[in-house]
């Protein structure tokens, strides 16, 4: 049982009271968040720590509530009227709920909501102030000690005496952290310990508090004494202290080193350890897997209604390809709250299958201790087609990386030396501006000089490059801004050494990336003898991911973007979508961010969304890269951050509205192409479709051109395709050839090949987003669920870009690590190349190992 006090605790303002560490001890907190994105975080970051209840009264909806009790709320503080609309809206478990009364009028109200439920009368609990507690009680029937009327006491001018008459009224006392301590002697503050001393019942022989010690997960440690003093030093230290009767106070582990941290101090049921009520436990109910356990036992000897788990009872195949789809998203998952999430889904759907076949945990623990009880054991290698599935393959350990040589410091007349930033002492914002690059400081400045040049190359061409080279190169005869390969001899003179540096430099380069083409793994090799160069991945930390609204809802592009954000590995991810017109936002979108982790939705579209992403408000995470789709004002949004320095954020590539390419010939089925040529035209006015027709007669043609016109009629956005189909054209060729040459130029978003045996003509194709192949493939697959990703580049982008894959939310590092006789092997090359640049900092790192080297050899 909780400690007979609630303590409120401002999440977004540092007090001069207990810390949310301290707090913990007591059980439980009460906070009031400013909205529902800070509740869910301070959920989500304490669920752990302690139970928290949630001042909900200023959250709009319902399906706030709902959503802050999801998130892991103990109970929401709520007002009359979200009862009602609790009621009439979603059914909620009347034990989860605290209704503010403070009124005569409120408590009639709640007294006749009682009486219209009655089934809830014996868990609905009050909040209501200190001097209406009896009253309150007597009028809705709640047993003295139930602890379910709750006080609010404010922090002006309450008392200690107040508050200890309010706990012994069996009511629990609301108390402001900052009029609490757990600190000796505090003038103004009022002392958790005697608070929770005046509630503690004695032992009559001696005098002390009989104390049941345990664990995390409530195994008992043992069982000891205490008294207000050991209580109030345990508080204070935030250790295990406890009352021997011979020697005093007794701090656990004061000289064996063994000590205890305090976590949480709770009663029993009547405050002297001695359960008198034949429950399970007095110290809070199962939690856990001990908890499913109970649960899923319930619900296997009487399922309500309509209960998932009772479906999964009567479904065991069900249940076994929710055991198989579980651990597979528990293999994929990287980060700690990933694995946990995963974890905890493919443990209650495995404790399911055991409750179903009799199986209890105490069973799986007994198996557990008799295997560890075992001398000889096998290998334990995976299987062979999970061993294969998961990529374990025979190597060797690479060997360990020769350790540096220290570098020699050179002794200089004059002292030269960085600046130093202490940030613990130094304002962010100064850090921040140490953190630029000189570049970021005068961005503005160049960015109006560069956008001139930039647009009268656009405009002019050769003939513009020519004017600047001139001007800033002073390159006056220059008559031409390029050369073409194969390059004249004469360019290329060297002196062998130089040539040599050269040749072995762009072979260990070559060399290395020529074995990065196999995709995202992390590589090691070795380029030549004692020089090794790795690859690997990290992923990008934090992803913004832009979900159109406009015409269409596309939880299809949150999961397209979300899941690869997800299995990359991601710290954090946000999404932007348009919201309706009434605030709100697709309820699918929202369930696409609660799957995959995102960390919060913008509400907004267009160009002030990108820039919300990019640069970070004050409630708006800022991203590291954007990524998805949009209209023509969303792209150029993406284009225009990506190349501000100062926002240092990237971008997946220009996409906008959509596109497709279909390739048909005398094989096509008309009515197949046309609903292709269609699912991309209702996507918007300013979409565009292109079909080329391979050697079709009038008669096919216009097969097809019917078909187009019948479905088109029959789609309730026939308004926006015809929009879109204002700007589409049909292109008829005479071959394959023809057909694909126009293809490369045109490179679609996406691609549908129509034809004669497709999967030959994949060889020819040079540009495009995705290809879809056969008369069976029609692009929605990919939109949805084939498992290829549908934000891909459109406007030609495909000629430059790729896809969102995995690899768009990864980026790689390389490393070198060489040994004393690498070194030495590559010193000349290096050496050679830098004189040549004139980099004498260059080859001066290389020349003092060079000497040390040769020097320890001597």
């Amino acid at each position: 049982m909780a400690t007979p006090f609630l303590i409120a605790y401002d999440p977004s303002t540092p007090t001069s009271g207990l810390s949310l560490k301290q707090i913990a001890y007591f059980s439980r907190v009460l906070i009031k968040p400013s909205n529902l994105a800070q509740a869910e975080h301070f959920l989500r970051q304490n669920f752990r720590l302690l139970d928290v209840v949630v001042d909900a009264t200023d959250l709009p909806s319902a399906g706030d509530l709902v959503d802050v009790l999801n998130a892991g709320a103990v109970k929401i503080l709520i007002s009359l009227d979200q009862l009602t609309a609790l009621s009439t809206e979603q059914s909620v478990p009347s034990s989860r709920l605290l209704v503010y009364a403070t009124s005569d009028a409120q408590l009639n109200s709640l007294e006749q909501w009682i009486s219209a439920n009655a089934s809830e009368r014996d868990s609905v609990c009050v909040t209501t102030e200190p001097a209406a507690v009896s009253a309150a009680a007597a009028q809705l029937k709640i047993p003295a000690d139930a602890q379910r009327i709750y006080a609010t006491h404010n922090s002006g001018n309450v008392s200690e005496d107040v508050i200890k008459q309010t706990m012994q009224s069996g009511a629990i006392a609301i108390l402001p952290s900052q009029i609490l301590t757990v600190e000796r002697n505090v003038a103004d503050k009022i002392s958790a310990a005697d608070l929770l001393a005046s509630r503690l019942v004695t032992d009559q022989a001696n005098g002390l508090y009989a104390t049941s010690v345990t664990d995390e997960r409530g195994s008992c440690l043992g069982a000891v004494w205490s008294s207000h003093e050991s209580i109030a030093e345990a508080l204070r230290t935030g250790t295990g202290v406890y009352q021997s009767r011979k020697r005093g106070l007794w701090y656990k582990g004061q000289s064996s080193g063994d000590v205890q941290e305090l976590i949480r101090i709770g009663f029993d049921c009547d405050a002297d350890c001695f359960c008198h009520l034949g429950t399970e436990s007095c110290f809070g109910a199962s939690a856990g897997l001990s908890r499913l356990q109970k649960t899923l036992q319930a619900r296997k000897a009487d399922a309500p209604a309509g209960s998932y788990t009772a479906r999964l009872f009567n479904e065991p195949k069900l249940v076994e390809a929710k055991i198989m789809e579980e651990a597979e998203e528990l293999c994929r998952a990287n980060t700690k709250e990933e694995i946990a999430f995963e974890a905890a889904d493919l443990l209650y759907f495995a404790l399911t299958k055991c409750t179903a076949a009799g199986v209890s945990l105490e069973d799986i623990e007994r198996n557990l201790d008799l295997k560890s009880l075992k001398v000889k054991r096998r290998k334990g290698d995976a299987k062979g087609p999970w061993a294969e599935k998961a990529g374990l393959t025979e190597s060797k350990p690479a060997p360990a990386p020769a350790k540096p040589e220290p570098a020699v410091e050179e002794d200089r007349t004059t002292r030269l030396e960085m600046k130093r930033v202490v940030t613990a002492t130094t304002a962010p914002e100064v850090v921040n501006e140490y953190l630029k690059r000189p570049s970021q400081k005068s961005n503005d400045a160049i960015v109006s000089l560069v956008k001139p040049i930039v647009e009268d190359v656009r405009v002019n061409g050769d003939a513009a490059v020519l004017k600047y080279t001139h001007k800033f190169e002073k390159a006056t005869s220059l008559t031409s801004p390029v050369i073409q390969a194969p390059y004249p001899p004469e360019l290329m003179q060297l002196t062998p050494d130089v040539q040599e540096a050269l040749d072995v430099s762009i072979g260990n380069i070559r060399r290395f990336h020529a074995a990065q083409k196999g995709g995202n793994e992390d590589l090691t090799m070795e380029t030549m003898p004692g020089v090794v160069c790795s690859r690997f991945s990290r992923a990008i930390e934090r992803v913004g991911l832009y979900i159109p609204g406009g015409t269409a809802v596309l939880p299809s592009t949150a999961m397209m973007l979300g899941v690869p954000a997800m299995v990359a590995g991601c710290k954090k991810i946000v999404l932007a979508s348009p919201p309706r017109s009434d605030g709100s936002i697709s309820p699918e979108i929202v369930y696409v961010a609660h799957k995959v982790g995102a960390e919060s939705i913008v509400l907004a579209g267009g160009a002030q969304a990108v820039a919300a992403m990019a640069y970070g408000t004050q409630s708006i995470s800022k991203v590291d890269k954007i990524l998805g789709p949009g209209n023509q004002f969303v792209t150029a949004a993406k284009m225009l951050v990506s190349n501000d320095t100062s926002a240092g954020v990237s971008i997946d590539m220009p996409a906008g509205p959509s596109e497709v390419l279909v390739i048909a010939d005398k094989t096509a089925n008309p009515a197949f192409v046309a609903s292709d040529l269609l699912s991309q035209a209702e996507h918007g006015v300013d979409s565009q479709v292109i079909l080329i027709a391979v050697g079709l007669a009038e008669s096919e043609l216009r097969a097809i051109e019917d078909q187009v016109d019948k479905q088109a009629k029959a789609l309730p956005r026939m308004d926006i395709v015809r929009g879109s189909l204002e700007h589409s054209v049909t292109f008829a060729v005479r071959d394959i050839t023809e057909a694909m040459t126009l293809s490369n130029a045109y490179a679609p978003e996406h691609l549908i090949l129509q034809v004669e045996n497709a999967e030959a003509v994949v060889e020819a194709v040079q540009n495009a987003g995705s290809v879809f192949i056969g008369p069976w493939t029609p692009e929605s697959v990919g939109d949805y669920s084939a498992g290829v990703n549908h934000s891909l580049p459109t406007y030609g982008y495909a000629k430059q870009y790729s896809g969102v894959n995995l690899g768009s939310f990864l980026k790689h590092i390389t490393s070198s690590n060489l040994t004393p006789d690498g070194l030495m092997g590559l010193s000349k090359t290096v050496e050679t190349l830098a004189a040549l640049e004139g980099l004498d900092a260059h080859k001066r790192a290389i020349s003092i190992r060079v000497a040390q080297i040769q020097q320890n050899g001597a």
